[in-house]
This record gives structure tokens, C-alpha cells and sequence, in this order.
């Protein structure tokens, strides 16, 4: 069975030839349209065989890690999928989470070859010691085009035939609850990914993505999308413009686009302002957080031929469960808003799902777990193809998230959850962000609900001010901030009752006020509540 994912990018030039693979945007007309530089999937696959060809000249080979420092678009694709077909692995590391934490990353990933636009070739001289064991620099630059195009000649690069367990790339984490880890991916997994999306979406070749991730643009060529790449700063998704967003989704009749949900709610507010539909798409995807029922009932009436879909997972786990606008709007909506938790739906086919006792240190064997009955919440573990094994030269959290059965894992996802009778996988908020009170366990998910259901709340995060003394920080819209003493104290009165009308909030007495939460920089989503509790908590 051939598992190297560059095999669907080669069918693809056989099947669709002509079709658009690759829209990267250059500039924009005098009308403000967005100018394309495009490449059918032929195209694509010719220049990624010429990359691999020239890589190869360089001294990449099948096993080396390659650190990636690219911008998202044709480059970026192009070369990844040219160091799938040569068996070599591709490091991706955020760039937004700042000079610090990223050079951590790249000494601990090891990488031998640094394939990066001028700048993060100067920055790897700069900064040696971090980029220690780098022999190999390539430069992707304004000449990268000639380099390569030198090798076309050379013809198609054979895909190595990669087996199921071989490393196929290193992926590092957000680190939005803790250091970013670098996941080990095999070449299994991608496969067993592709597979899961395609089959639970009905994507077919021939659609049209704006994928609003970076990563997410490299399942496209496997799935015979074109991608459209769009107008953004990855490493900064909250200053998106939505118009360039709904100008890009109009002129390439989109017809797929994931996104967090600050992004969703940017661009939602934008349609409503302008009067604006998208007709052309299909289905959306929000991720990254959990996303608010409101945001749903906002975009059905935007997308009125397409439905939003919601997967939860983890890049350790993707995608896990699934769950329909449709669904939570119509069933589940109304217990979220009462403080029970998201619900992020059934577990995909061929991924299994367990709610056990929650437990601080390691657990070595799936023997020593103790499984709750449905309808109490605990740690969600999960296991299953797409599942990863381990992280990139850390024991210790291999110890702390992996759960021995036999020749398989299961993974600690971090969150805390249950299961309904219908098996609907519900999720109450990271383990880590709950607050363990006299009287129990209080959970962000179920608790922030509450309070975001406030006409002033833009979003609240539940903290722990002091050895389990709960309080609400919130984040209103930014019409509705308090200006003076009297406004606070009638925004905190207003809080309060609402508060005490709920069972799992009526212990929390304090209110605090953010401007601008704290988020993660690849979906500008999950609240920093740790760093909050710190910021306020009781000396």
C-alpha cells in the first residue's frame, strides 16, 4: 500500500491536469481585485518533482529534517511536497510565537537542513548557536523559481515508497497551555487523516478552499482541491481584513474554508454590515476553540447552500469528533447556553473515545484507567489511526500524554469531558484551566457560557484567583467597556445576577475587566487563562 501522501498530489496530474491547484495572490487591479499567480496540478506536480531533484543536489536526503521558515502559498506547498516525495521531513514551527520560544524549537527539533526566505537565512548566520547542526541553507528567494525550473528537465521524482511508522514530518504545537512540543507525524497518519476528512465532509476534487491555516493547505493537493491562498498574516490571523477574506471567497467561488471562530466572528460581522451572502460555499470548518452557537446561527444565514462544521481535535489528535451547525443549533444549543459544556459530537469511524478518571501524573497501562459512566465528566483519551505516537525527543511528555495498550496508544487529550447517551462527546474546558473548588470541580466551558450570554460579553475566562477561589475576567465588546467606577459597578452587579441564577457559578464573587484577552497565535482563540490567573491572583 503506497502511505506517502505525495502519490494523491501525482494522480491528481494524471486526473485533473488542467485544473487549478495552487492560487497564491499577488497584487490587486485598479478595481481592488485580487491578481493570482496559479499553477494547474500538472504544474504543481512538475515544480515540487524539480524541487526534490534540486534538493537533492544540495545533499537533502530520505530521513533529513528539514526545518521549514516559508511564507504559506505556492512555495510552501510546493516544497513540502517536495520533501514528501524524497522521504525527507519537514519541520513546521509557528513563526508568531515569538524569536524566543521559536529558536527553543529549533534547537530541540535538530534539523540539518534549513530550506527559508532570505530573512531566515540571515537569521540562521545571526543566531548560530540555535541553528547548530544546520549544514544545508536554501534560500527561497526571487531566483527560487529559476533554481528549480533548472530541473524540470529532470522529469517526474519518484515517491519513495514510505513505510506506514517511516517519520513523515514534525508539526510543533501551539503551546497555548505549555511549552510548544514538536508532534512526530508518520506517513500512516497523514493518510488515515486525508482519508477521515474527505470521507466526513464529501469533499470532491475539484472544489475551491481558502484555508485560513497554513497547515491546513497541505491536505489540499490529496484531495483534489485548489487551494486559494489567502491575503493574511498567518502569524498574526486577528488582523485579517474580513473584506479581503470575502473578496478572495467571491472571486474563486470558495467553496471550502476552515478558520478559527475570532476569525468567523471578524468576517460574519463584516457580511452583516454589507449585506453580504456566499453563496458558492459548501461547508465551513471552525476550529480552535470552542465555537459559540451565536457565531453558528450568524453564519447559516451568510452560507445559505452550506453547513458549518465543527472537528475537535488536537494536532496531536485530528480530527477526533465532528459535530453540524444544524445539530447544535436544534439539539444542543440551548444545554451549552446552560452550562453543560460544548458539544463537539461523534467520534469520527475508526476513532475511539474514552471518559476516564482524571489522573495528575502518567498512567503507564490502559489497565490502570477508571472508565465514568456516560454523563460524567472526566479526561477524554482517544485512540485511533490518525492518532500520533510521541513527541520529538521528549519522554517526559510522552510518559505524561500516551497510555500503553498493548501495540497500541491512547492519547490524553488534555480536556475534560463526557459522554451523552447518544455517545455526543462533550467538552467542558482544559484540564489544566479547572478550577478545583471545596465543592468541586468548576470547568471553563461550562462556567464562561454562563457569562457569555450577556449582552455586553464579548467572551469571559473562568480563573482560579487563589488555592480554588473562582472568578470570571471579561472581555466586553468593545462598546460596552466600563468608562467609569459607576458603569463597573453596575456591569459587575448585572454579572453577578447572572451568575447566581446557575448552579456552577453561584460561588464566583469576583469580576475583573480585560480589554484584550491574552490568545494563542495560531488561531487567535484559546484564552491564555494561566497567564490571567497569574495577573490577578490574590498575593
Amino acid at each position: 500500500m503506497a502511505y506517502n501522501v505525495a502519490h494523491f498530489l501525482a494522480q491528481q496530474a494524471v486526473t485533473q491536469p488542467t485544473a487549478a491547484a495552487v492560487r497564491a495572490p499577488l497584487s490587486h487591479d485598479s478595481d481592488g481585485a485580487i491578481l493570482y499567480a496559479e499553477r494547474s496540478f500538472a504544474e504543481l506536480e512538475a515544480e515540487a518533482s524539480a524541487a526534490g531533484h534540486y534538493f537533492l543536489t544540495k545533499g537533502i536526503r530520505r530521513g533529513s529534517r528539514v526545518l521549514l521558515m516559508v511564507r504559506p502559498g505556492l512555495d510552501l506547498i510546493r516544497i513540502v511536497f517536495a520533501l514528501f516525495k524524497m522521504g525527507a521531513v519537514p519541520i513546521v514551527i509557528d513563526p508568531g510565537m515569538g524569536l524566543k520560544k521559536f529558536l527553543r524549537c529549533v534547537r530541540h527539533s535538530k534539523p540539518m537542513a534549513l530550506v527559508g526566505i532570505p530573512p531566515a537565512i540571515w537569521s540562521a548566520r545571526l543566531l548560530r548557536p540555535s541553528f547548530r547542526g544546520v549544514d544545508i541553507k536554501i534560500c527561497v528567494g526571487r531566483d527560487f523559481e529559476k533554481q528549480i525550473g533548472g530541473f524540470k528537465s529532470h522529469g517526474a521524482f519518484e515517491v519513495v515508497d514510505s513505510a506506514e511508522d517511516e517519520l513523515a514530518a514534525i508539526l510543533f504545537t501551539s503551546g497555548s497551555t505549555g511549552a510548544a512540543k514538536g508532534v512526530l507525524y508518520e506517513h500512516g497518519m497523514f493518510l488515515a487523516q486525508v482519508e477521515a476528512i474527505r470521507r466526513q465532509y464529501g469533499i470532491e476534487p475539484g472544489e475551491v478552499d481558502l484555508p485560513m491555516l497554513p497547515v491546513f493547505a497541505l491536505f489540499n493537493p490529496a484531495l483534489g482541491m485548489c487551494t486559494v491562498v489567502p491575503d493574511m498574516n498567518p502569524s498574526r490571523p486577528a488582523s485579517v481584513d474580513p473584506e479581503q477574506i470575502v473578496r478572495a471567497i467571491q472571486q474563486n467561488s470558495v467553496t471550502n474554508s476552515f478558520g478559527s471562530p475570532a476569525l468567523w466572528i471578524k468576517i460574519a460581522r463584516y457580511c452583516e454590515r454589507k449585506s453580504i451572502t456566499l453563496p458558492t460555499i459548501r461547508r465551513i470548518l471552525m476550529a480552535g476553540a470552542p465555537v459559540p452557537p451565536a457565531l453558528m446561527a450568524k453564519m447559516r444565514a451568510i452560507i445559505p447552500n452550506g453547513e458549518i462544521h465543527t472537528p475537535y481535535g488536537a494536532t496531536e489528535a485530528l480530527p477526533v469528533s465532528s459535530i453540524s451547525a444544524t445539530e447544535v443549533l436544534e439539539q444542543t444549543a440551548v444545554r451549552t447556553q446552560k452550562g453543560e459544556g460544548t458539544c463537539v459530537g461523534r467520534p469520527l469511524p475508526n476513532v475511539l473515545v474514552r471518559i476516564v478518571e482524571p489522573t495528575d501524573g502518567s498512567i503507564a497501562t490502559i489497565e490502570k484507567v477508571v472508565d465514568l459512566p456516560a454523563g460524567s465528566i472526566g479526561e477524554i483519551i482517544v485512540q485511533g489511526a490518525s492518532v500520533t505516537r510521541g513527541y520529538d525527543y521528549l519522554p517526559d511528555a510522552d510518559a505524561d500524554s500516551k497510555i500503553v495498550d498493548g501495540a497500541k496508544q491512547w492519547h490524553r487529550m488534555g480536556d475534560m469531558g463526557r459522554l451523552d447517551d447518544s455517545d455526543r462527546l462533550w467538552f467542558c474546558g482544559r484540564k489544566l484551566e479547572r478550577v478545583m473548588t471545596e465543592v468541586g470541580a468548576m470547568y471553563t466551558d461550562c462556567c464562561e457560557a454562563i457569562f457569555n450570554a450577556h449582552p455586553w460579553v464579548y467572551r469571559s475566562a473562568l480563573i482560579d484567583l487563589c488555592q480554588g477561589r473562582p472568578a470570571i475576567v471579561i472581555e466586553p465588546e468593545k462598546s460596552a467597556f466600563p468608562k467609569s467606577t459607576d458603569e463597573r459597578a453596575r456591569f459587575i452587579e448585572s454579572l453577578r445576577e447572572l451568575g447566581q441564577k446557575n448552579t456552577q457559578t453561584i460561588a464566583i464573587k469576583d469580576f475583573f475587566f480585560e480589554a484584550n484577552f491574552p490568545v494563542d497565535v495560531r488561531h487567535n482563540a484559546k484564552i491564555h487563562r494561566l497567564s490571567l490567573a497569574r495577573k490577578y491572583a490574590l498575593k
